[in-house]
């Protein structure tokens, strides 16, 4: 469980907070897509919650500890994917044979599989990869490094349209019951078949917190030929193929395949309120 309790926060030298007095509990087994608009916070929320920042106020817990004590016990289960990273000149075998005693799970046979589906072999110099064949690489250690909580910055740009599908099937090979997955993103498309759970943040708040189960239970997302009437649709946007919309999903109705990015902009433009 991941408590996070009456969090502040803002950057040095600036005046402006980025999160104050905000509050989730997140629970294992699941993976949680947290979506927002730039400027938001997204990113910051994933460094306080891995303890790599410390809140001014308020505090956020791996069951029961402060992370921002950076405990061993506590770090081991802590594996954290940013937007932009570094790798070190060495060969991955080196990388991992540095790295893998910090993570009393760690998997080879896992890292193996991931590096398989990523289309990577094993014997390969770090440094001589381009942008995406570093994400594939680093991706395929975190899942390998067995952590309960796994954080991923933006994990699919700068990958290629194949990529990305690798990347939906590495990830839901790879999940385990007791472990929480939070994936921050604006590549909606490329992550919402993975997602149970969608958490949408403005500005210390949040605007949805909702399983895609109760989502889906309760909307509605199809497309209507010009012309179709529109008094049930809560929100509607032009697309080529008519009118996307969210509408309240009847009773008798067939569930619909999320949309996320139709949901993320009937929430942000207040056509839909939490659940």
């Amino acid at each position: 469980m991941i408590d996070i309790q009456n969090i502040s926060f803002r950057y040095a030298g600036s005046k402006e907070m980025v999160l104050q007095d905000f509050s989730l509990q997140l629970s294992e087994n699941n993976i949680y897509g947290l979506l927002g608009k730039n400027g938001t916070g997204k990113s910051t929320l994933l460094y306080l919650i891995s303890g790599l920042l410390n809140p001014q106020k308020g505090m956020v817990s791996i069951d029961g500890v402060d992370t921002y004590k950076r405990r061993p016990d506590i770090l081991k289960e802590i594996f954290i994917v940013p937007e932009e990273f570094d790798l070190p000149a060495m060969t991955l075998d080196c990388y991992v044979r540095i790295n893998e005693p910090f993570y009393p799970r760690f998997s080879h046979e896992v890292l193996e599989k991931c590096l398989a589906d990523f289309e990577l072999p094993r014997s390969l110099r770090l440094d001589a990869l381009s942008m995406g064949q570093k994400k594939k690489v680093f991706m395929s250690f975190a899942l390998a490094a067995g952590t309960r909580l796994l954080l991923m910055d933006e994990p699919t740009n700068g990958l290629d349209i194949p990529s990305k599908m690798q990347f939906r099937k590495v990830v839901a090979g790879n999940m385990s019951d007791d472990r929480i997955l939070i994936i921050s993103t604006h590549q909606v498309h490329d992550v919402e078949a993975l997602l149970d759970h969608i958490l949408i943040l403005t500005r210390n708040r949040l605007l949805l917190n909702a399983s895609v189960g109760d989502i889906c239970q309760r909307y509605a997302f199809e497309y209507r030929v010009p012309g179709s009437p529109l008094d049930d649709v809560l929100y509607s946007e032009p697309s080529v193929q008519g009118n996307a919309v969210v509408s309240i999903r009847k009773e008798e109705g067939v569930e619909t395949p999320l949309n996320l990015e139709l949901l993320f902009n009937a929430v942000t433009m207040g056509k839909i309120n939490q659940l």
